[in-house]
């Protein structure tokens, strides 16, 4: 699910509570309404990295995988 050194960007905004479903993270990235790094990201599948900036609906957050891990 989630690897050491990457996450989904779906899987991303439900961990941060954004959307409560894949559904949910899939219609709203392919709205257009989700960018990441400043750019527009229409795929859902799109792998963050530690640092990535992620907004959504005027709220950004910075990746950090270390929170991330279950391990």
């Amino acid at each position: 699910m989630v690897e050491a050194d990457s996450i989904k960007l779906d899987q991303f905004l439900k961990m941060q509570g954004v959307v409560g479903t894949g559904g949910q993270a899939k219609l709203l990235i392919q709205a257009g309404e989700v960018a990441v790094n400043g750019s527009i990201e229409t795929r859902r599948g799109r792998k963050l990295r530690l640092g990535d900036l992620v907004s959504v609906m005027g709220e950004t957050w910075q990746v950090d995988l270390t929170i991330l891990s279950n391990e």
